[in-house]
């Protein structure tokens, strides 16, 4: 522990907090202050003598901290080191992974209109031709999009059909873990496909990759640090509100001039919270026109960190509600259609709120699997081959996108894959950020990456 008094006007903790810990942190930051403040003179002194003697060559010193060790090393496992990053990001861009659980039923999203397999196996889950919208290649958007026409109109919304890969099983919990991973736990390591993404990004803000939610989805754990927080203004210092700006510059203090590499995640950890409540304090209100609702309130605080200068590279925001067994309602008014309205509406919203900042913006939705081409009853079961949606600042190769060559060879009753979902990923991240062949190579384990056309 440090020799220097606690403070002259501080002679007990009692006085620094009514927290025991919180008094005890900050007594702690009071005697290294002062420890500092007498290491600063003492260095100086010798520089300035050194300069004298060696003809102006002064002799640059580093200061150690006494006491501040063991404080470093139990902060070392809290949210700051999870924070450690620099402000100097190579890659521009944002990707936004939007994943639907409980597997969507692709075709109820887009399908080839008047199918005839379509129309003997699902007659009761088609595409309504009143109110579906016309894709190319003879397919037929479900009309719960029409909040997104415009985007379609401009060539910044697409679809691949037939997504799937040999890996995932029809077991929710498997084929999402699958989906967040990029593969196998035992290819991946455990390793989320997002963090291994974080590499090629190289470095960023606390805020590069960032989980709308409670906890963090499996596609950013691994070896970059990554932040969960369900808004802005809940990212924040636990305990007593009177005491967390005092709590800040007390960590602030111990670990500042340690030389030692936790400095920088606590610094960037402050900064990032520095940030969050400046935005929280400030207040957000959405462009004129957009009004956010139900899932749309997560996308609400991504337009937030975006627009305020947070620079995420890489989100994602999870969707429940999926597993439509029964009760589906493809068409107009249905349970499924209403559904699919409300994530539609929410780009829609997304985008409209971004205005120019869209431009560096691309959300991937995509689920675990889709389902069986046939429906069961009035619903679906589990199927393989499903739906990969894309709205994108940047404009893409069309609004019907990958291989379809279509169902009059089903593979078990499901859809055929005919694009890998990890080539499709791969091919999303490649667009957003250009990425070459190889870096998009490192990012799924086992995985030969075969690019699939996606952006103009």
């Amino acid at each position: 522990m440090s020799s220097f008094p606690i403070h002259p006007d501080c002679p007990d903790l009692a006085r620094l907090a009514d927290d025991p810990v919180d008094a005890a942190l900050r007594a702690e930051a009071l005697a290294v202050e002062a420890e500092n403040a007498a290491e600063r003179d003492r260095f100086n002194q010798l520089n300035a003598l050194e300069e004298a003697q060696q003809e102006g060559r002064g002799v640059t010193r580093r200061t150690f901290v006494t006491g501040a060790a063991a404080t470093a090393t139990a902060l070392a496992t809290t949210q700051f080191i999870s924070t450690r990053a620099s402000f100097a990001a190579t890659k521009t861009g944002t990707l936004v992974h939007v994943f639907l659980f409980g597997g969507l039923d692709g075709l109820s999203m887009v399908a080839p209109a008047d199918d005839p397999v379509l129309s003997k196996v699902r007659p009761d889950l088609l595409i309504a031709e009143n109110s579906g919208i016309a894709l190319q290649r003879g397919f037929r958007l479900s009309g719960s999009f029409a909040p997104l026409r415009k985007y379609l109109a401009a060539g910044q919304l697409g679809f691949i059909p037939a997504v799937t890969d040999p890996r995932l099983s029809l077991s929710h919990f498997q084929a999402a873990d699958a989906c967040n991973l990029g593969g196998l736990p035992a290819e991946t390591g455990g390793r989320g496909w997002l963090d291994s993404l974080v590499d090629a990004l190289g470095p960023g803000t606390a805020f590069r990759s960032v989980g709308i939610g409670n906890t963090l989805p499996r596609s950013l754990v691994g070896n970059n640090p990554a932040i969960a927080l369900n808004s802005v203004g809940s990212f924040n210092l636990n305990g007593d509100q009177r005491f967390k700006a005092g709590t800040a510059k007390a960590i602030k203090t111990l670990f500042t001039g340690i030389n030692h590499p936790v400095q920088d995640s606590v610094q960037e950890g402050l900064a990032a919270l520095s940030l969050a409540q400046k935005l929280a304090a400030d207040g957000y209100k959405p462009a004129a026109g957009v009004e956010y609702q139900g899932i749309g309130f997560a996308f609400q605080q991504l337009a937030h960190l975006i627009k305020g200068g947070a620079n995420v590279r890489v989100a994602t925001i999870g969707m429940g509600g999926w597993d439509t067994h029964e009760q589906q309602g493809t068409q107009d008014g249905g349970y499924l259609f209403n559904h699919m309205g409300e994530l539609a509406k929410a780009m829609a919203d997304f985008f409209d709120d971004l205005g120019p900042a869209a431009a560096d913006v691309t959300v991937m939705v995509s689920s675990e699997f889709g389902r069986r081409v046939s429906q069961n009853n009035s619903g679906s079961d589990h199927g393989h081959g499903g739906t990969v949606a894309l709205l994108s600042g940047k404009k893409l190769a069309g609004n019907l996108l990958g291989r379809w060559d279509g169902l009059a060879k089903l593979d078990g009753g499901n859809v055929p894959e005919y694009n890998n979902m990890f080539n499709v990923y791969g091919a999303v991240a490649q667009g957003r950020f250009g990425l070459t062949n190889t870096e998009v190579d490192k990012i799924f384990p086992r995985q030969k990456y075969a690019p699939v056309k996606l952006f103009a």
